[in-house]
C-alpha cells in the first residue's frame, strides 16, 4: 500500500499511513481477509497517541462471486458527483484487471453501501453467511466477555447451562484465535486466563464432552495402531476398518493411515470383497464405498489447502514490504505454506532466479524471527539429533520417541530451518532435512486428526 502523508483525524498533526481504496479479492487473495477483520487503512499518531481507521472511499471487488462495492464515510460529506470522481479511475482499474472475456454486466452496476457494516455483511453474504450468522457470531463474542468477568464456578456453571448451543465450534475457534494473539502479543497473563477458561468450559458443555468422546476415539485407534506396529499390514488395516465400533472410529483410522491407503490397499480391499458372500461381501461393498469417500475429502481438504498456501506466498511476494506482509499474515501460515515456501525456494534456485531467492529469503526470515526465544534451542537440538541417525527408519524410530516434543513449534523451527539450508546448505543435509520434515509432518497430522 502506497505511504499517503495526512493529518491525524485527532490532533491534525501531520502523519504517514498507509492507505488503501481498491479491495481486489481477484488480484489480492488477503483483500477479503482485511475487510472482514478491519485491519486496513490503520492510522497511528506520534503526537496524540490516536490509532484507528481512516475515513476514506472504498471499492471492493470480488470477481468470484460478481461483487463490486462502493462505500463512502458519511463524515466525509461528499457530494455525488465528487463521489463519481473519485470511484471512475478505481472501477476502471477493475475492468482492466480482467480478461475481455471475464468482464461481465455486474461491473457496470457497483453497489452503494451506506455503511462500513453494510459492506461487511454484504461481503459475508457472499460466503454464504447469513445476517442471522452474524448475529450468532457477535452473540458468542458476548457471551464470551462475560464468561472471561466471571469469578465463581457456580456462576461459571450457570451461564454454561443457559447458554450451551452457543458454546460450538465456532466459540472455541473465537477463544483459540484471542488466544493465539495474547501470545503473539507477549501477554501471558490474558494468555493463561483464555486457556483456563477453556479448559472448564470443555469440561462443563455438550460440545467439549463430545470433543472429549472424540478425543478417546482417536487414543483407541492410535493405541491399536501400535499394538500391531511393524506387524501391521493391508488386510489387518481393513479388518480394523472393518470391525471400527463407530464412524468416529472409522474417521481416525482412515485419517491416521491416509498414506497407506494407496491403489495396492484398494486392490486389496476389491479382492477380498470379491471372495466373500453374503453379509460379508455387503459390508465389505459399504466399507470400500465409505472409504472412497473419505479418502477424497481429506484428498481434496489437503490440495485446497495447499492451493491457499500458494496463493497468500504469492499474495506476499508482490507486495513492497514482504517482511511486513509476511507479519501481518502470520495468522494464516501454516504447514502448507512452509511447504509452498520450500517448493518456491527449489524451483528458483533451480532456475538461477537471485530476485525470487532474495526475496523468499526475507519471508524465511520472518518465520524464523517469530520463534519463541525459548523454544528454537529446544527444537534445534532435537532437530540435529534425528538428522545424525543413520537411516531413515532410525530416524522414525527415534522421532516416534520424541513424538511428544513435536507441535507446532517444532514443525515450524523445522520448516523454517528446511527453507533456511535451501539456499546455502549441505545438499545432504537438505535432503536429510526434507525426509525429516515429510515424516515429523505425517507424525503431528496422525497425532491431532479426528
Amino acid at each position: 500500500m502506497p505511504k499517503t502523508r495526512i493529518n491525524c483525524p485527532n490532533c491534525r498533526q501531520p502523519i504517514m499511513a498507509d492507505i488503501n481504496q481498491l479491495f481486489d479479492a481477484g488480484q489480492d487473495p488477503q483483500a477479503k481477509q482485511m475487510i472482514l477483520s478491519g485491519t486496513f487503512n490503520m492510522a497511528r499518531c506520534p503526537s496524540c497517541g490516536y490509532q484507528g481507521n481512516l475515513a476514506t472511499p472504498i471499492v471492493y471487488h470480488d470477481p468470484d462471486k460478481e461483487l463490486l462495492l462502493t462505500h463512502f464515510p458519511a463524515e466525509l460529506a461528499m457530494p455525488v458527483h465528487e463521489q463519481e470522481r473519485l470511484v471512475g479511475p478505481l472501477l476502471k482499474q477493475v475492468m482492466e484487471s480482467l480478461p475481455v472475456e471475464k468482464r461481465k454486466g455486474y461491473l457496470l452496476r457497483p453497489q452503494t453501501m451506506f455503511t462500513m457494516q453494510a459492506l461487511v455483511e454484504r461481503v459475508l453474504e457472499g460466503e454464504g453467511i447469513t445476517k442471522e450468522m452474524i448475529d450468532a457470531q457477535q452473540k458468542r463474542v458476548a457471551l464470551l466477555q462475560r464468561l472471561l468477568e466471571v469469578t465463581s464456578d457456580d456462576v461459571l456453571q450457570h451461564l454454561v447451562k443457559e447458554n450451551d448451543k452457543l458454546l460450538d465450534s465456532e466459540f472455541f475457534q473465537i477463544l483459540s484465535r484471542l488466544g493465539q494473539s495474547a501470545l503473539a502479543q507477549r501477554d501471558e497473563q490474558s494468555a493463561r486466563r483464555l486457556n483456563d477458561i477453556q479448559g472448564k468450559l470443555l469440561k462443563l458443555c455438550t460440545f467439549g464432552k463430545d470433543l472429549q468422546n472424540q478425543q478417546q476415539e482417536v487414543e483407541a485407534a492410535m493405541k491399536a495402531l501400535q499394538e500391531i506396529g511393524n506387524d501391521l499390514t493391508r488386510e489387518k488395516l481393513i479388518e480394523m476398518m472393518l470391525n471400527a465400533p463407530s464412524e468416529t472410529r472409522l474417521n481416525v483410522l482412515v485419517s491416521l493411515t491416509r498414506p497407506a491407503m494407496d491403489y495396492e490397499f484398494f486392490q486389496t480391499v476389491t479382492t477380498m470383497l470379491e471372495a466373500a458372500e453374503g453379509a460379508d461381501r455387503q459390508r465389505l461393498q459399504e466399507l470400500r464405498t465409505r472409504l472412497l469417500a473419505l479418502t477424497q475429502k481429506i484428498d481434496q481438504e489437503m490440495e485446497a489447502r495447499a492451493k491457499r498456501s500458494a496463493l497468500l506466498l504469492d499474495a506476499i511476494l508482490k507486495q513492497k514490504d514482504i517482511a511486513e506482509a509476511t507479519r501481518q499474515a502470520l495468522e494464516a501460515i501454516d504447514d502448507f505454506f512452509v511447504t509452498a515456501l520450500t517448493d518456491k525456494m527449489n524451483a528458483a534456485r533451480e532456475s538461477g532466479d537471485l530476485d525470487m531467492i532474495g526475496k523468499l529469503n526475507q519471508v524465511a526470515g520472518v518465520l524464523q524471527e517469530m520463534q519463541q526465544p525459548e523454544e528454537p534451542p529446544k527444537a534445534i537440538g532435537l532437530i540435529e539429533e534425528l538428522i545424525d541417525t543413520p537411516d531413515e527408519a532410525a530416524m522414525q524410530a527415534a522421532l516416534e520417541a520424541h513424538q511428544a516434543e513435536v507441535d507446532q513449534e517444532f514443525l515450524d523451527t523445522l520448516g523454517a530451518v528446511v527453507a533456511q539450508m535451501e539456499t546455502a546448505g549441505d545438499p545432504a543435509i537438505v535432503e536429510r532435512l526434507k525426509v525429516l520434515y515429510r515424516q515429523a509432518l505425517r507424525l503431528s497430522m496422525r497425532m491431532k486428526m479426528s
